[in-house]
């Protein structure tokens, strides 16, 4: 097997995921830059270029809107199954049996393959194995910046266009057009998050390890 093949078959899952990812992006900038500029036709404005909308403040600000919510859904999730159960969903860890998951790496005998952080130990273990859900976490502030800054931009252009004072970041943050935007994203990915959950008690797909095997009992919780 050629050294591409090896990396392709190694890394197949994040390169589709990425790769849809850039798909989905390329098309919201090809579709968000028609509709801006024909809301800007409607107002007699002259429209804007390719590089122009992407740098605009309504492109960064619906962009950021979802990631944000994306950050969070997934920082909550992976903080919340570590310690809270749903019967019979594959999403959650057993309710009965012990989880590799919740081992403690101090107890680990052979520490010649753990990573650094669990070989270091003391204060920069206690971060690391809660790196994760912490990483989430500020990438979703990152992204709330991001979309309220330029939600500001954006806000602003309307305003100037319409003859009313423009807003600073500290009044955008308090309006209530910036949590609207912010609420119906997040409100939609707990619901997705819910829905995955619950129905995976019930249904299955067979091959994926995010559904428990097609033979498994409704009952039983976790993927083994």
């Amino acid at each position: 097997m050629s050294k591409l093949r090896r990396f392709a078959r190694n890394n197949g899952l994040s390169l589709a995921v990425f790769g849809l990812f850039l798909t989905f992006l390329a098309c919201e900038s090809a579709a968000g830059l028609f509709a801006y500029n024909s809301d800007r036709e409607d107002h007699g404005l002259p429209s804007v270029s390719y590089p122009q909308f992407l740098t605009s403040g309504r492109f960064i600000e619906a962009t950021a809107e979802n990631w944000e919510s994306e950050f969070l859904e997934m920082a909550f999730y992976i903080t919340l199954t570590s310690f809270l159960y749903q019967r019979g969903s594959a999403e959650s860890k057993s309710l009965t049996e012990p989880e590799s998951a919740d081992r403690d790496p101090r107890d680990t005998k052979d520490l010649s393959r753990a990573p650094w952080p669990v070989r270091r130990g003391g204060w920069v273990l206690r971060i690391y194995e809660r790196s994760l859900s912490l990483a989430l976490f500020l990438l979703f502030v990152s992204a709330f910046l991001v979309h309220a800054h330029n939600g500001m931009r954006d806000f602003n252009v309307e305003q100037i266009e319409h003859g009313k004072p423009v807003v600073t970041l500290a009044e955008f943050l308090c309006s209530s057009q910036l949590w609207f935007q912010s609420f119906q994203n997040w409100q939609s990915e707990f619901l997705g998050l819910g829905a995955m959950i619950v129905l995976s008690i019930h249904l299955r797909q067979r091959g994926s390890p995010e559904s428990k095997p097609v033979d498994a009992p409704h009952s039983q919780t976790g993927k083994e």
